[in-house]
């Protein structure tokens, strides 16, 4: 493999600036060198009035967040992390589909890329059992109203030693040369989930229930015996029959179907593993 650090280049900044409608609509894009996260530059963007579909990537990000306050550094021009400013006119209901139509949208981007990703549940995005990209959704107030920063980290160019945990992967690991170029992925990326991002917000709750059986197909969860850790401190197992129009995992056990919600869940991992 030549995941070599001094190999890997750096995005096509101009290129990324100057993105026309043409080819991603409602979308600009800032390049920054470094970044502690890209989430924190987005929540300042959008409280500074940075208008829906106002994206915030770094080349270096030193201390990106995730799921229970965790923070990572990535090495310099190895991953894609970037934030998008999302500000949504959907019912307020419908807002916990932006983690799982952010994955969704990530894993239809790589599947195009030639990669046999998967989701899990709710938002994680696999290749094989092992992590290659993370999300992380912020709802925030701004004075132009509620505003949403959808933050993607994922691992592109990183050798195995640059990993954070034996359980993630990268583009490079998984294709066995440098990987692909974040310029493109990111562009794919980008254009997949906006368009995923419109539909939903046009289509209303019947696209909801169309989003729930797409996300459903690539969730690698659904079909899986599982064991839910919930913050109570109480724990479901079960199996993960499917996901319902509210984006709800429907886990079948002791009790029956039983959904659990985005936020009530600390972990899924299937029962063998």
């Amino acid at each position: 493999m030549t995941s070599d650090p001094a190999a890997r280049p750096p995005l096509d900044k101009s290129r990324l600036t100057g993105i026309g409608s043409d080819e991603i609509p409602d979308v600009t894009i800032e390049v920054v060198e470094t970044a502690t996260s890209t989430n924190a530059l987005a929540v300042q963007r959008a409280q500074a009035g940075a208008a829906d579909g106002h994206v915030v990537v770094a080349e270096h990000q030193t201390a990106g967040r995730g799921r229970l306050d965790r923070t990572w550094d990535t090495p310099p021009g190895a991953a894609l992390t970037f934030s998008m400013v999302l500000r949504p006119v959907v019912p307020t209901r419908s807002w916990p589909w932006l983690p799982l139509l952010t994955g969704y949208a990530v894993d239809k981007a790589l599947k195009a890329q030639g990669f046999d990703a998967g989701v899990k549940w709710p938002n994680d995005v696999l290749i094989g059992d092992k992590k290659v990209a993370g999300i992380l959704i912020e709802r925030i107030e701004t004075s132009d109203g509620p505003a949403a920063v959808v933050g993607v980290g994922l691992n592109v160019g990183m050798r195995a030693d640059e990993l954070p945990v034996p359980t993630a992967t990268s583009l490079a690991i998984e294709a066995g040369d440098a990987g692909p170029d974040r310029t493109e992925v990111l562009l794919s990326v980008l254009s997949t989930l906006r368009e995923a991002y419109d539909a939903w917000q046009a289509g209303g709750d019947h696209t909801g229930m169309r989003l729930a059986e797409s996300y459903a197909d690539a969730c690698v969860t659904v079909g899986q015996d599982v064991r839910v850790d919930l913050p109570d401190g109480s724990v479901l197992t079960g199996r993960a029959t499917g996901v319902d129009p509210g984006g709800r995992l429907v886990v079948d056990g002791p009790d029956g179907p039983t959904p659990v919600a985005a936020g009530d869940v600390v972990h899924v991992r299937a029962l063998d593993q």
